[in-house]
């Protein structure tokens, strides 16, 4: 069989005509869905911990997507998880998102990010469901974890100090917190890891640019892993997306798998 011939330029008009619309099916209907699981190293050495974080998940009530979020974790068998705020942006979706995150099967540690707040929810279930866990939701508190090794701390990002706590050299000190530009409201603090959420990642990364845009309160930090004045801070690109910006490219949802 014999098939006609097709013009360079036809070819090429063909391809430029394509392009467009394989981003837009991309962007729309397979990277906000695409989990992805990065691993990172902090620190030389052979790693005694490993940890799982998460965050953003801006739940919406699609609930197989959150179902295989959790399984995932699970599969991971961290030592411990962590969560860095935003769990939903509507509070009928609340108990929904908490009974599915209730299935996470090691302790769980979070803190809230701004749409926590913005929903006007009662925080009182958010803490029993990560009570359930065997972990906590952490209001400018801190735990001591893995038998004393670890000193967990949970920041609300509401107030200048509330990141100002005694730290125990003696532990490797964690801070997770939603704005990863508050790392620079950490003072002389030194951390051996922080975490943070809230960027997404900017959803939207055209190559070689970076984020079309970042929300506030992310500055430089969108994505990634960043040496700062105050320690290694990890900005995860989120779980899910705010009401009308349903859309991913080149910027996958992620779990952070982290040894350290």
């Amino acid at each position: 069989m014999k098939f006609p011939r097709i013009s360079r330029r036809k070819f090429i008009a063909s391809v430029l005509l394509a392009t467009p619309c394989a981003i837009g099916a991309d962007a729309r209907w397979v990277e906000p869905t695409w989990l992805k699981v990065q691993r990172i190293r902090i620190g030389s050495g052979t790693p005694s911990h490993r940890l799982v974080h998460f965050t953003d998940i801006h739940h919406k009530g699609d609930l197989a997507y959150l179902e295989s979020v959790v399984r995932t974790i699970n599969s991971l068998s961290p030592d411990f998880v962590c969560f860095t705020g935003d769990i939903i942006e509507e509070e009928k979706f609340l108990a929904e998102a908490l009974e599915l995150l209730s299935g996470i099967k090691s302790p769980m540690f979070g803190v809230p990010g701004n749409h926590d707040y913005w929903s006007n929810v009662s925080f009182a279930p958010v803490h029993k469901c990560f009570a359930a866990t065997g972990g906590a939701w952490l209001l400018d508190e801190q735990r001591k974890i893995a038998n004393g090794k670890i000193n967990l701390i949970g920041a609300t990002c509401s107030h200048a100090n509330q990141a100002m706590v005694p730290l125990d050299h003696a532990a490797k000190n964690i801070l997770l917190m939603h704005y990863p530009a508050w790392v620079k409201k950490l003072g002389d603090q030194k951390f051996d890891l922080m975490l943070a959420g809230h960027s997404h990642g900017g959803q939207v990364r055209i190559p070689f640019y970076g984020p079309v845009m970042v929300p506030f309160g992310v500055e430089e930090f969108d994505l990634g892993l960043f040496e700062t004045k105050a320690g290694p801070l990890y900005v995860n690109s989120g779980i899910g997306y705010i009401y009308g910006y349903n859309f991913r490219f080149n910027c996958r949802p992620e779990i952070t798998v982290v040894e350290i």
